[in-house]
């Protein structure tokens, strides 16, 4: 059934093993279980004192939600699809745009189950998004962003496309030690060129997009 008020719930990205629905209030507390440990979240977001982990965790990615939702603007939007294979949910894919009809430029971040990595699933949740900013939202440029150990991120990117955009010192979070409260964050980039050329010999297979057209009129399309 269509969605009467909000059709981004309705779209929907399928690549070879994968399917990507926008994100339901329904599927967070299915997330927060999910979430592995070592999946690092928004070290901005609000902690709360008296929480178990878990809670704490899935009480963040709640919030993120329930504020892309409520302060979505065509100039400035955040999509988070489930990723689920053979309907099981095995991670989420999300996909930003900020000043987004003058900049073009999308962000992207995920994360999968710990049982579901080097699949190369990863790559395929990514193309999937990649191929709603370029062949659909007229995206010029995508960057991401991991930290420079993070080498299954980085090697996504990078068998993608990506090319370096250089490295920034931050805060990391969960890190005790005084030497390791700071990390090298290192950013990537890729063009709607390069993306052409990498799609054309990455033998993933086509991305089919559902969905879409009811949703244009919530990026200025």
């Amino acid at each position: 059934m269509r969605h009467p008020l909000w059709p981004l719930f309705d779209l929907r990205l399928t690549t070879r093993d994968l399917e990507l629905q926008h994100l339901t209030e329904g599927d967070l507390p299915a997330v927060a279980q999910a979430l592995s440990g070592d999946v690092e979240l928004n070290p901005l977001a609000t902690r709360y004192d008296g929480l178990e982990p878990v809670q704490q965790r899935g009480v963040i990615v709640a919030q993120q939600y329930w504020r892309s939702l409520g302060t979505w603007a065509p100039e400035s939007w955040a999509l988070q699809f489930a990723v689920r294979h053979r309907g099981e949910l095995v991670g989420t894919q999300g996909l930003e745009g900020d000043d987004f009809p003058t900049l073009r430029t999308v962000d992207s971040s995920s994360w999968l189950m710990a049982s579901s990595r080097g699949r190369g699933w990863g790559k395929q949740m990514r193309a999937a998004v990649l191929t709603l900013a370029f062949d659909h939202l007229h995206a010029q440029y995508a960057i991401t962003s991991a930290w420079h150990d993070n080498d299954g991120s980085l090697g996504v990117s990078r068998s993608l496309g990506y090319v370096p955009n250089g490295t920034t010192r931050m805060r990391r979070e969960g890190r005790t030690e005084p030497a390791e409260l700071v990390d090298d964050l290192v950013h990537l980039r890729l063009s709607r060129d390069a993306w052409q050329s990498a799609a054309a010999r990455s033998g993933l297979g086509p991305v089919r997009v559902e969905g879409f057209d009811a949703c244009r009129p919530f990026f200025a399309l």
